[in-house]
């Protein structure tokens, strides 16, 4: 827990290290969205192939819960594909039969995409990544809170995977209170994210969220009545709201970084990065899916 007496941090006037930082531990997590092992090993639990192996695997460490609370905490699906895959999926296998088979996926993929990592590197962020972590509150950070009830696995991989999915988590929590405090839906943000050109295609976005033709020009259409969108582009004020958000991201996922201090989290960075870039050159992501690395 970070004391509310602390000194100010020299992370808190810049949070650029902290924005790095994360981005180079998320394809760590982010992967296994992507990965063929995660499909084989939970429809070899009893799940479905596709949209509901992701459903059913981010969500389990919350219980059998209901697409109401799927789409709650996720925050940028269309509610209709979400319901189109829970309950029905607990059904099929239990949640922990679920994060069973979604931590051997997570083994065996990073285990072929980081081959030749390490060792001594993966103990080492293994281990700082855990220290960073007890930083970590679950006030209004339900997924977050459910992965942090796991326990901590024994095998250095796995720490990693597990470190920086409760980092990752904690993160997107706030960003979703965040995006909500900004006013915006969770396809609005989708959509105006999509057009800063970072992350997901617009094409990518809506087969992954599951949003109609329909539903994205209509939050478009909302978008421009607003003055945040003009001629499929965002305004400047557009852009400000998306800069905004995104400082207040850093911001409210900066207390594990602040707690583990400047040097420690560029080594976190540097050892993140230096497997990150192992993992991307060994295709962890298919083409077309996102706008810029």
């Amino acid at each position: 827990m970070v004391s509310v007496d602390q000194p100010a941090s020299p992370l808190a006037p810049d949070l650029r290290l902290v924005a790095r930082t994360h981005r180079r531990l998320e394809p760590l997590h982010s992967h296994v969205y992507f990965a063929p092992e995660t499909d084989e090993h939970l429809t070899g639990a009893g799940l479905r192939p596709g949209r509901m192996v992701y459903f059913a695997g981010r969500a389990a460490a919350m219980g059998a819960v209901g697409p109401g609370v799927v789409t709650a905490t996720f925050a940028n699906f269309a509610p209709a594909i979400v319901a189109r895959h829970l309950p029905r999926a607990w059904t099929l296998a239990t949640p922990g039969q679920v994060l069973a088979a979604r931590t051997a996926a997570a083994r065996a993929s990073l285990t072929r995409l980081l081959d030749g990592a390490d060792e001594s590197s993966l103990r080492e962020l293994s281990g700082l990544l855990r220290e960073a972590c007890t930083a970590l509150t679950p006030e209004a950070r339900p997924l977050f809170a459910a992965h942090a009830d796991l326990p901590w696995p024994d095998e250095p991989l796995l720490q990693v995977w597990h470190g920086v999915t409760l980092l990752r988590e904690h993160r997107g929590d706030g960003h979703v209170l965040s995006v909500v405090r900004h006013g915006l839906t969770g396809l609005e943000a989708l959509v105006t994210h999509t057009l800063t050109g970072r992350g997901f295609t617009r094409q990518a976005a809506q087969a992954t969220r599951g949003w109609s033709d329909e539903e994205w020009t209509a939050a478009l259409d909302g978008l421009t009545e607003r003055g945040l969108v003009a001629d499929g582009a965002l305004t400047e004020a557009g852009q400000q709201l998306r800069a905004s958000i995104e400082q207040e991201t850093d911001a409210l996922s900066a207390a594990p970084f602040v707690y583990l201090g400047v040097e420690r989290t560029e080594r976190v960075a540097a050892l993140a990065g230096d497997l990150t870039g192992r993992l991307l050159g060994n295709g962890a992501f298919p083409a077309g899916v996102l706008s810029r690395s």
